[in-house]
């Protein structure tokens, strides 16, 4: 693979991570009421997702996937499904508030890093502008044939350490802003936000029809 095209891939897999997603909406919300550790923990959900995207496309799952409406409906409808779930979670919360920082810090560490962790690789493996990524464009950069599985794998390694990078800085900004983030005027406002954000991540996912 040459370096061009390895430059190219970055530059493109930078463009996706910083971009507003339903990766950055969890940040968001996960490192206020949960504190650092969880927000790294759906860091490393999302790097985990990368891998199960990355295998997908260099299997041909992913083509498989696109040339099936039946099966891209399932995989589609059931992405849509869990964003939207998260999304009206959120509303939920919103409207019920919150009354102290006691009332939302974690009561269980272990747990909550667990949870998060499933949260983090759930989010991004049904993240709409990933699956797009891995079904549409990551294709161009590996050739059926040519380029090896290891060459594939690097490039899904480079994007992921993009993504770490990128969130584990959001991370520490949001930690290093928690006291302020806390209060409960602010939480209402927050989980408002990312519930219309999942949703309407939700539905675009639903909608969207891949051009064949």
């Amino acid at each position: 693979m040459a370096w061009s095209e390895i430059v190219t891939f970055v530059f493109v897999a930078s463009l996706l991570v910083m971009s507003p997603g339903p990766n950055g909406v969890l940040i968001a919300k996960t490192v206020p009421t949960s504190g650092r550790a969880a927000g790294f923990a759906n860091v490393a959900g999302f790097v985990a997702a990368f891998y199960i995207h990355g295998a997908l496309a260099i299997l041909g799952i992913s083509i498989i996937l696109v040339q099936s409406a039946t099966a891209f409906a399932i995989v589609k409808y059931l992405g849509a499904a869990y964003l939207c779930w998260i999304g009206i979670k959120a509303l939920v919360a919103a409207y019920k508030g919150v009354e102290t920082a006691e009332n939302i810090a974690p009561s269980k560490k272990q747990r909550t890093l667990r949870n998060a962790f499933i949260e983090g690789l759930l989010t991004n493996a049904l993240n709409p502008k990933v699956s797009m990524f891995y079904l549409a464009a990551f294709p161009q950069f590996i050739k059926i044939g040519e380029t090896s599985a290891a060459s594939s794998f690097m490039l899904v390694f480079i994007h992921s350490m993009i993504n770490a990078v990128w969130f584990g800085a959001m991370v520490l900004l949001f930690s290093s802003l928690t006291a302020a983030v806390r209060q409960g005027s602010f939480q209402r406002w927050l989980k408002g936000v990312t519930g219309v954000v999942f949703i309407g991540f939700g539905i675009k996912l639903a909608s969207y029809k891949p051009n064949l």
